[in-house]
């Protein structure tokens, strides 16, 4: 029975780290390949290099706080284990049904925190500190994207050359018999720098994925001790690989095509600012949303690049900007207008942000984690398989030093006994 239980726990692990895969690499990679500056074979690569690199760095302390600081390690038995991965692979599986990014991590700790919440044994202050920073880290998202389109964004329009000329980028010719690189044709060296930092980014967008979402894969696992931590790293890691070398040749064509109305340095700021704070995060141990950080990205840097028509002070008097994320899509000259000195009319009106699908997306966002945590505290509280006396035969009678409301489900410890280990 054990076995089994450890069998179904890595499968729906592996399930999990493979639609994480799918979804992750055309996020990080998609601007690459939609651009073709990268092809589908070698976003894969990069996405599980990276992501193995950013799971065995960072990911170490996400993987610690959410299989034994939320609540101890000792309620991750095998049952429970599986039980938490299942709702995190459901989540994936409402979101996909409804066209929506869920987060896998917020969803993760719900359940966790249902777990908690079931056996009484939920840390409070681990708990409190994590929901703050699943507050502040969209809105610091947002108004450092703001800043950037409001001060920077124009002047990097201007100076940056992101699109792709016709013909190969580097052409290899032989000197002497030996293979030598050379700019193509039409390839200018300011091409061959923008395009090495867009891979450069997605690498990075690449370990950020990689560093805040192995611990949805297996920090259940790790914290009961199935798995050590370098084989729920490498487990995490191998199956986010096999999802972006599957699946997530749909995700690059999808993200590619989407983004081709949001411009490539768009998508780059994007990708920079929610990486870095996802890296933070993880290197504090936080469980946090990239998907969630990058949409408040686009959406505060449009809204910042919007309020270059006006100024502080006549924002203050009342004028606001007409545009929002729409004002992403208008091009910058070599001059670029001073703030509150910007065209209106020079700003294309592309449908690029529209609030109706970004608040039912935020529905989800909410959604998906509240009833994560509402289904397993139902279950563990009907069925606590949360309970080491549901994975040893038990005694007639309890140590007289268990603690009192364990008596009270005690009734419950044995049906859970009967069901589970029949003999």
């Amino acid at each position: 029975m054990v076995e089994l239980l450890f069998a179904v726990g890595i499968f729906v692990s592996i399930f999990v780290g493979f639609n994480i895969g799918g979804s992750s690499t055309g996020v990080a990679f998609g601007p690459a390949v939609g651009s073709e500056l990268v092809s589908k074979l070698t976003a894969a690569g990069l996405m599980t290099s990276f992501a193995l690199l950013g799971a065995w760095t960072a990911g170490r302390q996400v993987i610690q706080t959410m299989g034994g600081q939320i609540v101890p390690e000792s309620l991750f038995t095998l049952a429970a284990s599986v039980a938490v991965l299942f709702f995190v692979g459901l989540a994936l599986l409402i979101s996909n049904t409804f066209g929506v990014p869920a987060s896998t991590s917020m969803t993760a700790v719900g359940a966790i925190a249902g777990l908690g919440l079931a056996s009484r044994q939920l840390n409070e202050a681990v708990m409190l500190e994590i929901v703050s920073w699943w507050i502040v880290a969209p809105v610091l998202a947002f108004w450092v994207c703001a800043v950037i389109g409001r001060y920077l964004y124009p002047y990097l329009d201007a100076r940056l050359a992101l699109d792709r000329s016709p013909g190969p980028l580097i052409e290899i010719t032989r000197r002497r018999g030996i293979p030598w690189p050379r700019l193509g044709a039409n390839t200018t060296p300011r091409e061959l720098g923008s395009v090495i930092l867009v891979v450069i980014i997605a690498c990075y967008m690449a370990y950020s994925a990689g560093a805040s979402n192995a611990a949805n894969a297996v920090a259940p696992l790790v914290g009961n001790g199935s798995v050590s931590m370098n084989a729920g790293i490498l487990v995490a890691a191998g199956a986010i690989g096999f999802g972006s070398f599957t699946i997530a040749r749909r995700t690059l064509d999808t993200v590619g095509n989407d983004l081709t109305e949001l411009p490539i340095l768009a998508a780059l700021v994007v990708e920079t600012v929610s990486a870095s704070l996802i890296s933070m995060l993880s290197l504090l141990g936080i469980p946090a949303s990239l998907a969630v950080s990058a949409t408040m990205c686009i959406i505060g840097l449009g809204w910042g690049r919007a309020t270059r028509t006006v100024t502080i002070g006549e924002a203050i008097g009342g004028t606001s900007p007409e545009l929002s994320v729409d004002a992403l899509t208008g091009q910058t000259e070599e001059s670029v207008p001073q703030v509150g000195e910007e065209d209106m009319s020079e700003l294309a009106e592309a449908n690029l942000f529209d609030p109706g699908t970004t608040g039912r997306v935020i529905f989800f966002w909410l959604l998906t984690p509240s009833v994560s945590a509402v289904a397993s505290y139902t279950l563990f509280s009907v069925a606590p398989i949360w309970a080491r006396a549901c994975v040893v035969p038990l005694s007639s009678d309890l140590r007289p030093e268990a603690p009192a409301w364990i008596t009270l489900h005690m009734a419950r410890w044995r049906w859970c006994h009967r069901v589970l280990y029949p003999w």
